[in-house]
């Protein structure tokens, strides 16, 4: 594993890897972003899980989206927070997706699966059990770069 790449701009606000942590589990959606076959961008939400390292996409196949990182798999990925200014926070993060699993996922036992499917399971349906649809299939990011902000920090100073 290759460790992201720092942010140099925004320290003061930066957040810890533990606030990282708590933050990417307890947001619900984050915005992907792709690049159709045209060059445009493509932006669309989706729920998602961190396992601390990585961060796992569970993707509709048959998606706009899935198609564009079939075809190029740099994608960039935002989560934020926040309404007013002050309160505002949250993370980029940007590399590569790898597909992990069948696609797509119809239940096949896969231990590379247990840990993302039991926290998106724990995380959006409240239970232990994950619920395969024969639709979704799994999308890896593992960031190159990750950037965080919490202007929470700033009123601090």
């Amino acid at each position: 594993m290759t460790t992201p790449k720092t942010q140099r701009r925004g320290r003061a606000i930066a957040m810890s890897p533990e606030e990282v942590d708590a933050f990417l589990a307890a947001e619900r959606t984050c915005r992907v972003a792709t690049t159709g076959g045209d060059g445009r961008p493509h932006v669309s939400p989706l729920w998602f899980v961190w396992d601390g390292t990585s961060l796992w996409l569970n993707s509709i196949v048959k998606s706009q989206r899935w198609t564009d990182l079939a075809k190029d798999p740099r994608v960039a990925v935002v989560i934020d927070a926040g309404v007013e200014f002050g309160e505002l926070r949250g993370v980029e993060l940007s590399g590569r997706v790898e597909q992990v699993g069948e696609v797509p996922r119809t239940g096949e036992p896969d231990a590379g699966l247990d840990v993302p499917e039991l926290l998106f399971a724990r995380k959006y349906l409240g239970q232990d059990e994950f619920l395969v649809d024969g639709r979704h299939a799994w999308l890896r990011l593992t960031p190159e770069k990750l950037a965080s902000w919490d202007f929470r920090k700033i009123q601090a100073r």
